[in-house]
C-alpha cells in the first residue's frame, strides 16, 4: 500500500505527461503481481468497491471530529479524501514511522470485495488507524473511486504499452475482455507468455484520428484526393455488435452503453459503425436541411443542439423521461467491421460504399450516413466552413479517397478544419476551488456581459471556464479573488464586478445556443480564458446583445 500511497502522490505532483509515462512504467516494472494489477484498476476506474461510499466516510468523521470543523477543512481542501487524510485522528500517529502491519492493496481490494455494507465502514476506520496520511489518502481515493490525479485510462494504456514495448491498439483491443489484477495481461508483456486472447464481445477497435488543417496543406486538398463531410457538433463514438452483444464506446475506449439503452436496442446488425452521437428531433418540428449544392444534409433525423446532448452525457443510468425528451441517433462516419471482415486495410472510398450499402439494413431514426459536401476548388470549402448549413456544424472534415483506416493520429489521411473560434470580453463574477492540484487555488471562474440600460448595466452570467490560463496567470487570478472577496458561498467566492472595478477575461469559444437552463438565454460551447485583461476597464465589456446576434437563426 505505501508504494501505491507514493504513486499516487507523485502523479498529482508530475504535470508532464512523459513523467506520468515513467512513473507508470517503473512501478509496473517494480511491483509484483498482483498489486500492480490492481493499481492499474483503481487508477482506470476498474474497481466497483460497493461496501464503502461517501456517506459512511462523513459518518466515520463525525465519530472522530467535531463536524462543524470538518466541514471548514473540507471546505478549504476541497476534496473528500483528502481532507479525511489530513485531519484522521489516528491513536497510532506517534508509531507511524515504526508499524510493520500496513495493509497491502491486494489485501484491502479483495476484503472489501468480500465485506458487507455493514463490514465495509470497520474495515477502513480500522486501516485509517494503521496508515499514515498518504496511505490515508491513497485508501480513501480507492474506496471512493474519484482519483483525480491527472491520468486518464488512456495514458494509462500507453504506460502499459510502453512498458511491454507493445503497439497501444493491441492494449486497447485487448481491454474490454481483461479483469484486474491482470495477471496474464502482465505476463504477456514481460514475456513470460503469449498475448491473451480478447473474452470480450463487440470489443472496441482504436480509432483513427485527423490532424488540423494548417495553411501549408491547404493545396494538397483537391477533391481528386480527398472527400469532405461537414464537422457535426456531437460526440465520436464506435458502435459495435456481435452475435446479439451490442456495446457503444467512447473515442478513448470507454464502454458508455449504459447510457444509451435507446440506441442499444435498434442495434440488431453484425459490425463495428464509426461516428457522431447526436440528438434527434422529431422531423416535424423542422424542414430538412439542403446543402448550398442541392443536396439534401438529412431526410428522417432532425439534429439537436449540443446543449440537448449534454443531458445524456456523463451518466451511468438514464430515466426514461430524459431518454423520450432527448433520443440519440448515430450519424455514420465508417465501417470498420462488416460481419466477420475487417474493413479497416481498405481505402475510405470502399469502406464507404460497403458503408452505404450496410446503412439500408439500419433503422432510419436511428442511423444515418454522414453526407458527402461536394466542391470544385478549395475556395468553395472555404466558403462553406464559413457559412454551413445548420448550427450544429462546427467545421468541415477531409478524407484521402485511398487512406486506410489506421489507429492514431497519422499525418496526412485525415484533416479537420474547425471554424475559427468566437473571442468576446466579460468580466468576472464568482470563483470556485479547483480539484486535485488546483484545490489550494480558486481556478473554476464564472464571467458576465453586460444588460440592461446603458446607464445603468447588471452583469449577467454567460459562462464558466476553468482553463486556458497559465501557472503563473493562475496565481495571479487567485490573487485577484481573494482580495477583492465581497461574498462567500461555501467553495464559491463572489468577486467585486461593477462598471467601474472589474476584471476582464477575453473569452474564446466554439459556438453559441438558446437554452431555457441559463439565466442569460444562452449556452456557450467549449468556452476557455484566451487572454487576461488587466488593462481593459470593466465598463468596456460586451454586451448580451453581442453575443444574442451571434446566435444561429
Amino acid at each position: 500500500m505505501k508504494r501505491f500511497a507514493e504513486l499516487l502522490d507523485r502523479l498529482v505532483l508530475t504535470p508532464s505527461r512523459n513523467g506520468k509515462l515513467k512513473l507508470m512504467t517503473d512501478y509496473f516494472r517494480a511491483v509484483p503481481d498482483p498489486e500492480r494489477g490492481y493499481a492499474l484498476a483503481a487508477i482506470t476506474d476498474g474497481l466497483d468497491i460497493r461496501s464503502v461510499k461517501p456517506a459512511m466516510l462523513r459518518a466515520l468523521m463525525s465519530s472522530r471530529i467535531d463536524d462543524v470543523l470538518f466541514d471548514y477543512s473540507y471546505d478549504y481542501v476541497g476534496d473528500l479524501a483528502e481532507a479525511i487524510a489530513l485531519v484522521w485522528p489516528s491513536p497510532h500517529d506517534g508509531e507511524e514511522r515504526g508499524r510493520n502491519d500496513v495493509p497491502t492493496l491486494a489485501e484491502i481490494v479483495e476484503t472489501l470485495n468480500r465485506a458487507s455494507r455493514l463490514e465495509g465502514p470497520r474495515l477502513v476506520e480500522e486501516w485509517l488507524d494503521r496508515l499514515d496520511s498518504s496511505g490515508r489518502y491513497a485508501l480513501l481515493k480507492l474506496v471512493t473511486g474519484s482519483m483525480r490525479i491527472g491520468l486518464s485510462a488512456r495514458l494509462a494504456k500507453q504506460a502499459l504499452a510502453d512498458f511491454g514495448k507493445v503497439d497501444v491498439a493491441e492494449i486497447e483491443e485487448l481491454w474490454h475482455g481483461l479483469q484486474a489484477p491482470y495477471l496474464d495481461l502482465f505476463a504477456w508483456l514481460e514475456g513470460e507468455a503469449g498475448k491473451p486472447v480478447s473474452a470480450a464481445r463487440s470489443p472496441f477497435r482504436p480509432v483513427m484520428l485527423s490532424q488540423p488543417l494548417e495553411p501549408p496543406d491547404y493545396e494538397r486538398i483537391t477533391r481528386e484526393e480527398y472527400a469532405a463531410e461537414w464537422k457535426w457538433d456531437g460526440i465520436r463514438v464506435q458502435a459495435t455488435c456481435e452475435k446479439g452483444t451490442a456495446k457503444l464506446y467512447s473515442r478513448s475506449g470507454d464502454d458508455i452503453s449504459s447510457a444509451f439503452p435507446d440506441l442499444l436496442e435498434h442495434m440488431r446488425f453484425e459490425g463495428s459503425l464509426d461516428g457522431e452521437l447526436l440528438v434527434a428531433r422529431p422531423a416535424a418540428d423542422s424542414e430538412p436541411l439542403v446543402d448550398p449544392h442541392g443536396g439534401r444534409v438529412e431526410d428522417d433525423i432532425v439534429v439537436g443542439t449540443f446543449s440537448d446532448l449534454q443531458q445524456r452525457l456523463n451518466r451511468k443510468t438514464v430515466s426514461a423521461a430524459v431518454i423520450r425528451k432527448h433520443p440519440v441517433f448515430l450519424r455514420c462516419y465508417d465501417l470498420l467491421q462488416d460481419g466477420a471482415e475487417d474493413l479497416r486495410p481498405l481505402a475510405f472510398k470502399a469502406r464507404r460504399e460497403r458503408l452505404d450499402a450496410f446503412a439500408t439494413h439500419l433503422d432510419k431514426t436511428r442511423f444515418d450516413v454522414s453526407p458527402f459536401v461536394l466542391f470544385e476548388t478549395f475556395e468553395d470549402l472555404t466558403r462553406l466552413r464559413a457559412d454551413p448549413p445548420h448550427a450544429v456544424i462546427e467545421g468541415l472534415m477531409l478524407k484521402r479517397w485511398d487512406s486506410a483506416y489506421v489507429p492514431g493520429r497519422p499525418k496526412g489521411p485525415w484533416f479537420k478544419w474547425k471554424q475559427d473560434p468566437h473571442v468576446i470580453d466579460a468580466v468576472l463574477m464568482y470563483a470556485q476551488r479547483g480539484h486535485g492540484k488546483r484545490s489550494s487555488f480558486y481556478s473554476d471562474y464564472t464571467f458576465g456581459v453586460w444588460a440592461g440600460p446603458a446607464d445603468d448595466p447588471a452583469l449577467v452570467p454567460v459562462g464558466k471556464a476553468y482553463f486556458g490560463f497559465t501557472d503563473e496567470e493562475l496565481k495571479q487570478l487567485d490573487k485577484y479573488v481573494r482580495d477583492n472577496t465581497v461574498e462567500r458561498f461555501g467553495p464559491v467566492r463572489s468577486v467585486r464586478a461593477d462598471p467601474d472595478h472589474g476584471l476582464v477575461l477575453e473569452i474564446a469559444f466554439e459556438g453559441l445556443q438558446r437554452s431555457g437552463r441559463h439565466k442569460s438565454g444562452i449556452a456557450m460551447r467549449f468556452p476557455r480564458v484566451s487572454r487576461l485583461r488587466w488593462d481593459k476597464p470593466a465598463f468596456e465589456a460586451d454586451r448580451i446583445e453581442t453575443l444574442e446576434a451571434m446566435l444561429p437563426a
